[in-house]
């Protein structure tokens, strides 16, 4: 594993501890050799994240469409930064880089972006480890509507698997770092 791609709020939320951890995740990318890739914004926890993972002389690649650019405010001390044409083709940019995934606290494409790489592992677009860093229970509601949807019957058991989920970055990268990719049988119940 050598770069691990992170999705992260645009925004710091309203917890202290989203930028602490934040900010803790940056100093293990850098700690244990990982370099990083993310979505190229200077504000919010994406940008906290990349000033640590920048301030410890680790390596930070920016994805980010053109028309963010004003939006967002792209970050322009990064060690590359990968400009594309639009959303899919950032995700898919970033995606191409990493070796991991992680998600920060964050919103709506946060969570799009996450469940986009869930559902490509889940049929078997990828074989890369996707690791939920559930600060202050975060996504704690997240990880209980996976199991509900394991209950209610679309989503199988096994598939639980995909997604890694700690409380501490150190934690979080171990579980990345020792991912073995888990074998499934037919992902619908139907076909079964």
């Amino acid at each position: 594993m050598k770069r691990v791609c992170v999705y992260a709020g645009s925004n710091l939320g309203a917890h202290p501890d989203y930028v602490h951890h934040a900010k803790e995740l940056g100093r293990a990318l850098v700690n244990n050799g990982l370099e990083l890739v993310y979505g190229g914004s200077r504000v919010g926890l994406m940008g906290e994240l990349a000033n640590q993972v920048l301030e410890l002389g680790g390596s930070v690649t920016g994805v980010m469409p053109t028309g963010l650019f004003r939006g967002e405010v792209v970050h322009t001390g990064l060690t590359q930064l990968i400009e594309v044409k639009d959303m899919h083709e950032r995700k898919s940019t970033m995606s191409r880089l990493a070796d991991a995934y992680i998600a920060l606290p964050g919103g709506f494409g946060t969570f799009e972006e996450l469940f986009e790489m869930i559902c490509w592992a889940q049929i078997g677009i990828h074989q890369k480890p996707i690791g939920i860093f559930n600060i202050a229970g975060y996504y704690t509601p997240l990880l209980q509507m996976i199991d509900h949807s394991i209950a209610a019957g679309f989503v199988k058991e096994e598939h639980k698997q995909l997604v890694l989920s700690a409380s501490d970055s150190e934690s979080l990268i171990q579980l990345l770092q020792s991912y073995v990719t888990p074998v499934f049988g037919n992902k619908w119940n139907q076909l079964s």
